[in-house]
């Protein structure tokens, strides 16, 4: 065997593993003694709803799964230095899939989701199911019909989940990214598209639960982004970040509300 096959062998393969634990280096999950530390739950593949992939393939020759994977990573990692930066320690369950494989699919088979009204941001109170109102018109039964705005909200079926995952990891603060919708914009040049018109918009559904399993902030966080951008890195980085310090700024109110 000669030596450039060999290398070919060595330097390959190593390149392949790396790719596929997704490992994100040079992070540094040291926390100060008594600081809050922060655990990322992605989002369940199936709860992924975008409008752009098409344009996003044509453009960069990604395929819907490189797209959805990118994104899903995506808002993690623009989470992860949202919330460093500001001195929290933080665990990303997409920091490394392989390792934490076992863990993100334990979670997921006990939540629950369920559409709900989004909360006031301005006067948090975490959202309670709705109570079908009947009234009685000319003799029948009339349902009234809800337009307000929701979300798609995570519920914790075992009250031990959290507890138990603050013991192994010292995680105090949980959150979880429910769901990820991206809306397409128009242009002029467009045909088919969203008729209403305007930017394109990102939209992350979520739920902050601490470490006694109280949720302590839900809802969405919104951004717009120009219609023509089919660039997924620049996307995050530039517009996924945004959603990030929305979601931070939330979570730190609740934490710490004087401030």
């Amino acid at each position: 065997m000669n030596m450039r096959f060999k290398y070919f062998l060595l330097f390959g393969f190593t390149g392949f593993i790396s790719v596929a634990q997704n490992t994100t280096i040079n992070r540094d999950n040291k926390v100060k003694e008594g600081a809050n530390k922060v655990m990322l739950i992605p989002f369940e593949q199936k709860l992924y709803n975008s409008e752009i992939d098409y344009q996003i393939n044509k453009e960069t020759g990604l395929t819907g799964k490189q797209i959805k994977y990118k994104f899903r990573d995506g808002i993690n990692d623009q989470l992860y230095k949202a919330f460093k930066n500001n001195k929290y320690g933080v665990l990303d369950l997409m920091e490394d899939t392989i390792k934490y494989k076992k863990e993100t699919e334990s979670i997921y088979q006990y939540l629950s989701y369920e559409y709900m009204k989004v909360p006031n941001q301005d006067n948090y109170k975490p959202p309670v199911k709705d109570k079908k109102d009947k009234t009685i018109v000319n003799g029948q039964i009339n349902i009234e019909t809800n337009s307000e705005a929701r979300f798609m909200n995570a519920k914790i079926g075992n009250a031990k989940l959290v507890p138990l995952l603050y013991g192994k990891y010292k995680t105090n603060i949980f959150v979880f990214i429910n769901q990820l919708d991206i809306k397409a914009g128009t242009n002029a040049g467009d045909v088919g598209n969203d008729s209403s018109g305007g930017a394109r918009k990102i939209i992350v559904h979520y739920t902050v639960y601490t470490y006694d399993a109280k949720e302590i902030n839900s809802g969405i966080a919104e951004q717009e982004f120009p219609v023509d951008l089919n660039n997924p890195n620049k996307i995050i980085d530039k517009y996924f970040s945004k959603v990030a310090e929305t979601i931070y700024s939330r979570v730190n109110k609740a934490i710490m509300p004087g401030k």
